[in-house]
């Protein structure tokens, strides 16, 4: 009989005895046990940064690139500091931008997580 990786087991809510992590009913006692939920699979290529404050300081604070900083992008961010977001015009490209969901931040990674 092959031995199943710990990884693979888990404890009967009933009586304790070790079962593989899918099965439905404890095969020791019958009771039946709890799916378990399938782990978020989280993208390597997505930001640590958040959407949601990222849109909401450049609502607010878009013509002076505060959102930029929050992600990282210094040099661009001091660009719309000083033309006032070029004129506003960038600072709404950029919201739009994000609300799209195709911000990315200083490393190129894109920000999909919005809490």
């Amino acid at each position: 009989m092959t031995e199943m990786p710990a990884s693979d087991m888990v404890f009967c809510r009933a009586c304790g005895k070790q079962m593989h992590v899918t099965a439905v009913a404890c095969p020791q006692c019958g009771a039946q046990q709890r799916p378990v939920a399938a782990a978020p699979r989280l993208d390597p290529n997505a930001s640590p940064k958040l959407l949601l404050p990222a849109v909401l300081l450049c609502f607010w604070f878009g013509v002076f690139g505060v959102h930029r900083f929050f992600v990282g992008k210094v040099g661009t961010g001091l660009l719309q500091l000083f033309t006032f977001g070029g004129l506003g015009i960038w600072a709404l490209i950029d919201l739009i931008i994000l609300v799209c969901g195709s911000f990315t931040d200083s490393e190129g990674r894109k920000l999909t997580q919005w809490t």
